[in-house]
């Protein structure tokens, strides 16, 4: 049997590189960018480009300690163009394999197996290039691509692919077959997906810190350190054996906004606003992606960190910003009535997701008004997306429904 030929294809920088060219005056022109909020608020960096990172800053840091490293930095928010872009490369990419898995918003596993004579018989890192060239012409977008037998290697490759300054790296770094137990010398155990904090710090307190430690001791001591099966999957893992699958994406099932508050919010008025402006952009990602969604839900984190949800499933998807904002407020009421303290945390949710053009109109009622069984109308439809057109061209904040003006 053939070895398997396993891509792994990275955006880089992916939500950087999206938040410049959404806003290409601004964050296009700041070296020094964090993504994922504002500054004052107790959520999380999203990413931050290269020169940021040189001053300590990395994704799921707390953005407040992220600020005092770089304080010179630009902090803007996810775009909502990311999902767009997603989707975009992930296109490109079906055009070169059939099968082709979502790791995330920006990574994607392709099984390249018998696509050897649709290329000429080229090595795998030639394919890889073309992949990559592919992408950067329909997308504006980089990314690197890593390669090897298994997904292992590949995920490991990919960071030796990325052209980061000074690193000489040409965005494409494939590990030929057999030279997979000799790559993996190069790692550290915990550079190796599965390997978390505990365990390295399990194996590190009897001198295995690397994958040549851990290949010096030999197999049986691995599993005497670790347990047999840990042991036994350890060996396998540094010696970049991985026969995991590489499986066809599923659909999105889910999309999501939400916010942690500086303060401790009481105010249902502001908490409506809060609301709101999550409907605003969570609407838009839908849409974005052309989609609809049946489920509307709402999410708060109380201030003793109580979490509560409440859900609506509607009797049409909907995509408009009027008719998901409406029922995400309803909603609200009804979690502030059934307990009123503060409360930090605040999200929108939508769920049950059809594409817009499988959509189908809800039936109405016999006995009931056309406008009260309908969610939403053509109008606020047509409406949503001739905002969506200014805000693209003129900026995010160009339009906002009359219940943010002024803030």
């Amino acid at each position: 049997m053939p070895p398997r030929r396993i891509l792994l294809v990275d955006a880089d920088a992916f939500f950087v590189a999206v938040a410049r060219m959404a806003d290409p005056e601004g964050a296009g022109k700041a070296e020094l960018l964090i993504v994922g909020g504002s500054p004052s608020e107790r959520g999380v960096v999203c990413s931050a480009s290269y020169a940021a990172r040189k001053f300590g800053v990395r994704s799921a840091m707390p953005m407040a300690r992220a600020v005092r490293l770089c304080p010179a930095a630009m902090v803007v928010p996810v775009p909502r163009q990311c999902g767009q872009k997603s989707r975009e490369i992930a296109r490109v990419l079906a055009r070169y394999s059939p099968v082709v898995e979502g790791s995330s918003i920006d990574e994607w596993y392709l099984d390249m197996g018998g696509t050897e004579r649709l290329y000429g018989d080229e090595p795998l890192a030639a394919t890889a290039a073309r992949i990559r060239q592919a992408v950067i012409d329909a997308t504006g977008l980089t990314v690197s691509i890593g390669g090897g037998t298994s997904k292992l290697v590949a995920k490991l490759a990919v960071e030796l692919a990325k052209p980061k300054p000074g690193t000489g790296a040409t965005g494409v770094h494939v590990v030929e077959p057999g030279e997979e137990a000799e790559f993996m010398t190069r790692f550290a155990l915990g550079d190796l997906p599965g390997v978390g904090p505990k365990s390295q710090e399990r194996l590190a307190k009897v001198g295995l810190v690397t994958v040549r430690d851990a290949l010096a001791v030999g197999e049986q001591a691995l599993q005497r350190i670790a347990g047999e099966g840990d042991g036994e999957w350890l060996w396998r893992r540094i010696h970049g054996v991985d026969d995991s699958p590489v499986e066809p994406s599923r659909e999105t099932k889910q999309m999501s906004r939400e916010d942690t508050f500086p303060k401790d919010l009481h105010d249902d008025a502001a908490l409506a606003r809060e609301l709101t402006r999550l409907a605003v952009r969570v609407s838009a990602d839908l849409r974005g992606d052309g989609l609809r969604a049946r489920t509307i839900t709402v999410k708060i984190k109380d201030a003793d960190f109580t979490t509560r949800s409440a859900s609506r499933t509607l009797p049409e998807a909907v995509e408009s910003e009027r008719a998901i904002a409406a029922e995400a407020r309803a909603l609200l009421v009804k979690l502030r009535k059934a307990r009123r303290v503060g409360v930090r945390l605040l999200g929108v949710a939508l769920s049950g997701l059809v594409e817009q053009s499988r959509a189908e109109p809800g039936q109405l009622a016999l006995f009931e008004p056309a406008a009260a069984a309908r969610p939403e109308t053509d109008r606020d439809r047509a409406l949503s997306h001739a905002v969506d057109r200014v805000r693209e061209k003129f900026g995010s904040k160009s339009v906002v429904p009359g219940t943010l003006i002024d803030e």
